[in-house]
């Protein structure tokens, strides 16, 4: 068996010139008939529109394939902590600047680096003054890393990725040796075809190009979004560990019963039916002044539903839980505190109130201009919860209190239209609201006026409830923080536990281990 200079078999070379010739032998004849009747010209100028609308088709179709893989990548997860948010920039920063020339997949450690440089640039985030911080990790944390990662990844190839499901990997390597021997041998057919039809030698290869360009682009995009897509996995997963959000063990929903809430719901008052249930509530923390109607508040949002409770004194009691339970709100706790103003009530007492919580419900009166207190204190609230990168801010929300003493005070006439004020009191209102909205620096949207007066309360059963629940999405996500970090200490605890009666065990068997195998 000879070989020619490419290292093509000469027999198989002849049996494939043998095959293709009769086809040829067609195309040659067929070239010369249309030349012989005029049509040469007319079909040379189809093939060239069927080219070029088959091209503009195919571009079509790259297009709407890259916005497909671009709606399937990995978004960062809403209920990370703020630590989050510059190590999911590194990871995008990374996922961005990777080129599918750096990385071929026919190469079988790409895997493993590309992964390993998407965990180094999270685990440098958290560890920056750390040689080495991909080893600030356990070994149980990193399999599961590599499980959900690996596990997401699956689903993406599966869905969007055709014959992934058929092909193996050995035949991705066999396609690759069997298209470079077909390269060898097409060229030698594009050498012959040149010389017996010039002509068509010469738009076959415009076609091919226009061809393989497409297809080139293609698969460099499937290329590149298979890449980003994997480095954005392991990233999100390495941030998932690093933050502290990921727990080994499965016994028991994440949303469990605090120890915190379950002693608060111990010391709820008798006449409170507290909601019979494991899951967590959320936690409404109501701040504010002294006699801005924090209480008054606090019983206006019972309306007529479960607990009825008299008008709640200004306690000395730094929180007092209430049970709170209506519809369209997940059961939750709502707490009463002293004014921010009082002596029982300094700015230290006022953070930890607050830094487990999920929602502030800050009252602050219409009817008093001088808030430059107020704002001190949410100032240094907002600069507590900044320091605190395992979390993340509660939503606030300002109940504008007293709406009803603005001037005309004799009038109160509602419902008020505050967009389009038709008379001196909702035009006060509505300058009120936004006074409130630049003095304590909150978005006017998330400054509701509310009247509290006993059996006239105004824009709390719709508003102010509208609005809560419009924050409660963010709330839920804050309260999964929240038991995240209760769940890893019991877990901790829980491991050592078992870990230390696992070891117990092997060591009261390690006689009789050694003595069956003779030691």
């Amino acid at each position: 068996m000879k070989l020619l200079p490419y290292g093509i078999d000469s027999l198989r070379l002849l049996a494939f010139m043998l095959l293709i010739l009769p086809f040829l032998a067609l195309l040659g004849f067929g070239m010369a008939w249309l030349w012989q009747h005029g049509f040469l010209l007319f079909w040379a100028l189809v093939m060239l529109l069927c080219s070029g609308l088959g091209y503009g088709l195919q571009q079509w179709l790259l297009r709407r394939d890259r916005k497909l893989l671009a709606e399937a990548a990995t978004e960062p997860n809403p209920e990370w902590p703020l630590s989050a948010d510059d190590a999911w920039q590194q990871v995008q920063a990374l996922a961005e600047s990777c080129k599918p020339e750096d990385w071929p997949l026919e190469k079988g450690d790409w895997i493993l680096k590309l992964g390993q440089r998407a965990m180094e640039a999270v685990a440098r985030c958290y560890y920056p003054d750390v040689e080495k911080p991909l080893l600030e990790l356990t070994v149980p944390h990193t399999l599961l890393v590599i499980e959900r990662a690996g596990r997401d990844l699956r689903r993406d190839v599966t869905e969007n990725i055709p014959f992934s499901n058929r092909l193996t990997i050995g035949d991705l390597f066999r396609m690759q040796r069997w298209r470079n021997r077909a390269e060898q041998v097409f060229n030698v057919y594009r050498a012959g075809r040149a010389i017996v039809n010039p002509i068509d030698a010469l738009l076959g290869e415009a076609w091919r190009h226009l061809r393989e360009r497409s297809f080139l682009q293609a698969r460099d995009e499937l290329h590149r979004w298979f890449l980003r897509t994997y480095i954005r996995k392991v990233g999100y997963y390495a941030i998932d560990l690093y933050s502290g959000r990921l727990v080994l063990t499965d016994d028991e929903p994440v949303t469990s019963r605090t120890s915190q809430s379950s002693a608060d719901m111990d010391n709820l008052d008798k006449t409170q039916n507290a909601a019979d249930s494991i899951e967590e509530p959320l936690r409404i923390l109501v701040l504010g002044r002294a006699n801005a109607g924090k209480s008054s508040l606090i019983n206006a949002l019972f309306g007529k539903l479960t607990t009825v409770a008299d008008i709640l004194p200004d306690s000395t009691q730094m929180s007092k839980p209430f049970a709170l339970s209506r519809e369209g709100l997940t059961h939750a706790l709502i707490f009463d505190t002293p004014g921010c103003d009082s002596e029982y009530f300094s700015i230290k007492e006022l953070q930890l109130a607050a830094q487990d919580v999920d929602l502030i419900l800050w009252v602050s009166p219409a009817n008093r201009p001088d808030r430059q207190f107020e704002r001190e204190c949410l100032d240094a609230l907002r600069t507590f919860q900044s320091t605190r990168m395992s979390r993340r801010p509660p939503p606030l929300l300002v109940a504008a209190s007293h709406i009803d003493r603005l001037r005309p005070a004799a009038e109160w006439n509602p419902p008020y239209d505050l967009t389009n004020p038709q008379n001196t009191k909702a035009a006060n209102i509505s300058a009120a609201v936004q006074a409130i909205a630049a003095d304590l620096a909150v978005p006017i949207e998330h400054v509701i006026p509310v009247c509290l007066m006993e059996n006239h309360a105004y824009n709390v059963g719709d508003a102010l409830w509208a609005a809560i629940l419009n924050c409660q999405e963010e709330a839920v996500r804050i309260r999964l923080l929240r038991c995240l970090d209760e769940k890893k200490k019991k877990e901790n605890w829980t491991l050592l536990r078992r870990q230390m009666i696992n070891a117990g065990r092997f060591l009261k068997r390690l006689p009789e281990i050694l003595d069956k195998r003779g030691v």
